[in-house]
């Protein structure tokens, strides 16, 4: 038995869930882990490992599954010894489906998903605090915090549960010892995020039940957001796409994303980019707003390993 891992999500760990409010995990193994590719330079060769391979069942240990009043949560540890690039990880789990929060690897900071693109927005922003709309267990947030040491970070989270597990397993409070005064978290609503004078940028992430927040598909939410950002500041959204599964399958994950980014381009005109991920059938996209920056320099600014996603973003079109 194995488990096909593939970046954005995990489908159900069987194939008929108890009907509750959040589905519950069999005892036995699961038959099938789903995790999203993320976007590679080139395809692998057939000698090569992918996200979209299998990990025998044997490599993969639940370390904890509990339902909070907003969420399913699991986490999810991938063993070391597994030929897979996921080898080594921790991975939070949220909502029926078990669409992935957080990605953690203990020797490396890189997780090979759409984090490492929200790491690429610091360089393109003008000075001031970052805000972390969708917390997680903080894996954009420790990226950022290793490799820009002048920004400092404001993140929100509903459920205070993420915030524990984040605490004990993906090492949230070694992270906010190793960064006094750069890192704030806050548990509540995110879209009621503010600070004083303003963000530089934000960085959202918000899903519920395995879908895009409705709130983004609506220009008035963006328009907010657009009112907290500082002079020349930006949004980086990740607007999910056909890998997204969500509770409720009338809510398509392809529609929900184009809803979503017609909505903001109602609010950013002709300010507004994409970037795809993965696969024609199973992609996920992120958004951008402002106008495109000088790529040499951001290129320049990043390191090795993310400078190519710079050349990924195209203009958003309907």
């Amino acid at each position: 038995m194995s488990i096909g891992l593939s970046t954005h999500q995990i489908r159900p760990f069987i194939s008929n869930p108890i009907k509750i409010s959040r589905h519950s995990l069999h005892h036995t193994p699961p038959k099938h882990l789903r995790l999203r590719p993320s976007p590679l330079k080139s395809q692998p060769s057939h000698q090569t490992k992918t996200q979209d391979d299998g990990v025998p069942a044997d490599d993969v240990k639940i370390i904890a599954k509990f339902r909070s009043r907003h969420n399913y949560i699991r986490v999810l540890e991938v063993s070391r010894k597994t030929d897979h690039p996921f080898a080594g990880s921790r991975l939070l789990l949220l909502d029926g489906p078990g669409n992935i929060h957080s990605v953690s690897f203990l020797f490396k900071s890189l997780t090979n998903t759409y984090f490492d693109v929200f790491a690429t927005l610091p360089p393109i922003l003008p000075p001031g605090p970052i805000g972390i709309l969708g917390f997680g267990a903080g894996s954009a947030a420790r990226l950022i915090l290793e490799l820009y040491p002048e920004v400092v970070i404001h993140g929100w989270e509903l459920d205070p549960s993420v915030i524990k597990v984040a605490k004990e397993f993906f090492g949230l409070v070694k992270l906010e010892k190793k960064y006094p005064g750069r890192l704030f978290i806050y548990v509540g609503n995110a879209l009621n995020a503010s600070i004083r004078e303003g963000f530089s940028g934000i960085l959202v992430d918000l899903f519920s039940k395995g879908s895009l927040l409705p709130e983004l598909e609506d220009p008035n939410t963006w328009e907010k957001l657009r009112k907290c950002l500082r002079k020349g500041g930006r949004v980086m959204v990740n607007v999910g796409g056909s890998c997204v599964e969500a509770e409720d399958s009338r809510r398509d994950g392809k529609v929900v994303m184009e809803d979503t980014l017609k909505a903001m381009q109602r609010v950013f005109g002709e300010n507004l980019f994409i970037l795809h991920l993965g696969n024609r059938k199973d992609d996920s996209s992120i958004a951008l707003t402002g106008e495109l920056p000088d790529l040499v320099a951001w290129k320049k600014a990043l390191p090795h390993s993310l400078k190519y996603y710079v050349d990924m973003w195209i203009p958003f079109s309907e």
